[in-house]
């Protein structure tokens, strides 16, 4: 392991076999160039990483809950402010809040949203898995549409899993009027760590939105995360984009598009859709995403 990407989380943490945090994590606390004060909300990393008396962190670290992380980072860094006015700390630490998406797109989005508002100086990392992960797989507003989770099964009734949209945050944080803002995907990591790196070097708010793979709840083998990662970004369901100052700029333009069956069918969340009955469905799920590529292409290219 290289000790630069290991020097914050250790590798006694007790993450599943082929999860995609980890990896994240590392690559984004290894482009900081100051100490750095995590923050984490409640959710499958905090679980796997802070194994009660054990922790797997090498970093000022706060375990916050669901709804506060942004709030516990507003207040480290306030707290800071006045510390380095008073001559009390030579140097701020950079403030770096890790939550998934339940704890994000849901839970924590009212203090998030408070914290990018307030212009605090912090970088926001959501880990995207599209489900409450951490309590067995529960759907939250990232889950795709069309997915089968615990709270949207297939049965008689019901036959395409989640009936409604993802929520768009990218478009939700944008809305703030923030510096800096990207869409990564942890099976691009050369990616990750320049968007990282200008996320960390704004003054102000920043945030990072980074697919991350659950093997065990998306129901694929663990050797394959990092194939499922780059399919959800060469269907344009994932695509690599920032917005920097209101600038959009795509990273990652996809000449040959494949079909977004292919990304679904690598897991046994959408195995469902393939029944011969769902086929408008799968048209309806690749009108969507085609919809989205266009708009996104429209608002880069202006």
């Amino acid at each position: 392991m290289n000790k630069e990407l290991n020097r914050y989380l250790a590798s006694g943490h007790s993450a599943c076999a082929g999860c995609a945090y980890p990896a994240i994590v590392r690559t984004v606390l290894g482009e900081a160039r100051s100490p750095v004060v995590i923050v984490n909300a409640t959710g499958c990393l905090e679980v796997t990483s802070t194994l009660y008396p054990f922790t797997a962190w090498k970093s000022s670290y706060i375990h916050s809950a669901f709804e506060n992380a942004s709030a516990t980072a507003s207040g480290i860094e306030s707290a800071q402010k006045i510390l380095f006015k008073k001559g009390k700390i030579r140097e701020k630490a950079k403030i770096v809040v890790f939550g998934g998406d339940g704890g994000t797109y849901d839970i924590g989005l009212q203090s998030l949203s408070g914290a990018l508002e307030r212009g605090h100086d912090f970088l926001y990392v959501c880990y995207d898995n599209g489900g409450y992960m951490n309590t067995g797989n529960q759907r939250s507003s990232a889950t795709p549409f069309g997915a089968q989770t615990e709270t949207t099964p297939i049965g008689k009734e019901q036959k395409i899993g989640k009936t409604q949209l993802r929520k768009n945050l990218m478009e939700i944080v944008n809305a703030h009027n923030i510096a800096y803002l990207a869409q990564a995907n942890v099976a691009f990591l050369d990616d990750l760590k320049m968007k990282a790196r200008k996320a960390l070097e704004v003054k102000g708010p920043a945030f990072l939105n980074v697919f991350s793979p659950c093997t065990n709840n998306w129901k694929f083998p663990l050797s394959q995360y990092v194939n499922v990662a780059v399919l959800a970004t060469e269907t344009n369901f994932w695509p690599l984009y920032e917005i920097e100052k209101g600038k959009y700029k795509i990273n990652k333009v996809i000449s040959n598009r494949r079909p977004i069956e292919e990304f679904l069918k690598t897991q046994g969340r959408f195995k469902h859709l393939f029944a011969a009955e769902n086929k408008k469905t799968l048209e309806k799920m690749q009108e969507m995403v085609d919809e989205e590529w266009k708009k996104l292409s429209a608002n880069a290219s202006v």
